[in-house]
């Protein structure tokens, strides 16, 4: 029996999805929490899973959604294949009964799937970045040292191999791998130079490789999203060629070494888009700890900036916010309000001057 957390979890999941342009995944996930009534060992580990299910934690619809199109996409569901071409053109019960029966004939595959957490990899986050690494260049003029915190496969550390197109100008390279065309309100940032990046790394609790978890992280893209899937397969086309480090492990004791030498003559970027909200409380404020420590041994030859693109509470989308440490001269922290973006960076609002 579907217990009431998973139901909630499931709902609010569809809501979600609806929102951010899947009606297929929305409709799927809201059956789910209609009708669905988990059988054998996968009804066990549901009933007995620890913790919230929904997007404030484990994100389980996520990864049922996700296990889904990974048996689509490997052929193992012919009759869901069917009618996630059709965009879903089939009734309440058929989609139902195919989902159910998706679920009981996969069983091992879903269980093993369902163990890691969903990891989105949304490339058009990285479209935000773009903007504030120009308007950086802009106000600082040093070359960057990047650190991304919940990096996953590193699609969004290579923000600087794409480019931004907003009402006929370009920021980025000038023959980029994929170019990200979000809605566009406010004044784009005027750098014309690209900001160098000297050097780059991540970190993740669960790192993700470009080539052997390919499936699995195309797997996530929601199925009646093909444009999303395209500009996935270039950004880890492009990963898988230029591997960008991403280390396995705690992101706030990560952040502690990688803020203990300063590197004068370049702004060390800190930077997470959607992935702070996730670490636990006391993390978050031992990362905010080691944030102002570093912060305050910032120097005009070694600034410090973190950019963070998550939920606030406030809405649409998620809040923008840019921390700058520039040292001696200036004020010794400013927080500055870049505007918010879409969770999946279909559009941006972009504020700041």
């Amino acid at each position: 029996m579907l217990s009431a957390a998973l139901r909630d979890a499931l709902i609010t999941q569809s809501a979600a999805c609806a929102t951010l342009g899947s009606p297929l995944t929305a409709r799927a996930l809201d059956l789910l929490a209609q009708r669905w009534q988990p059988e054998g060992a996968l009804a066990t580990r549901l009933a007995g899973w620890q913790g919230a299910l929904g997007p404030e934690g484990a994100s389980v619809p996520l990864g049922l959604a996700g296990a889904l199109h990974a048996l689509v996409r490997a052929g193992k569901t012919p009759a869901l294949a069917g009618i996630y071409r059709q965009a879903g053109a089939a009734s309440d019960t058929d989609l139902s009964d195919v989902l159910a029966a998706a679920f009981r004939e996969n069983e091992a595959f879903v269980l093993r799937f369902i163990e890691s957490a969903p990891q989105t990899n949304e490339v058009r986050r990285s479209a935000p970045v773009i903007a504030a690494a120009h308007w950086l260049y802009r106000c600082i003029g040093l070359p960057l040292v990047l650190s991304e915190l919940g990096a996953s496969a590193g699609i969004n550390l290579l923000w600087d191999s794409y480019a931004l197109s907003v009402g006929g100008r370009v920021l980025g390279p000038a023959d980029p791998p994929l170019t990200l065309s979000p809605d566009w309100r406010g004044h784009l940032p005027d750098t014309a130079t690209h900001p160098p990046v000297l050097s780059r790394a991540g970190v993740d609790l669960n790192p993700l490789d470009p080539v052997a978890d390919r499936a699995r992280l195309l797997a996530y893209i929601w199925p009646d999203q093909p444009d999303r899937l395209t500009r996935t397969e270039a950004a880890l086309d492009e990963v898988a060629r230029l591997a960008p480090p991403v280390t396995r492990g705690d992101a706030v004791d990560w952040l502690a070494q990688r803020l203990t030498p300063q590197v004068p003559g370049a702004l060390h970027l800190i930077f997470h888009t959607v992935a702070w909200q996730y670490f636990p409380p006391d993390r978050q404020a031992w990362g905010e700890n080691l944030l102002a420590q570093a912060g305050a041994r910032a120097t005009p030859e070694a600034p410090l900036a973190r950019l963070g693109m998550e939920v606030d509470g406030v809405g649409p989308g998620a809040g923008l916010i840019l921390d700058l440490w520039s040292g001696a001269g200036r004020t010794a922290h400013e927080r500055i309000p870049l505007g918010r973006v879409d969770f999946h960076g279909r559009w941006i609002d972009w504020t700041a001057p």
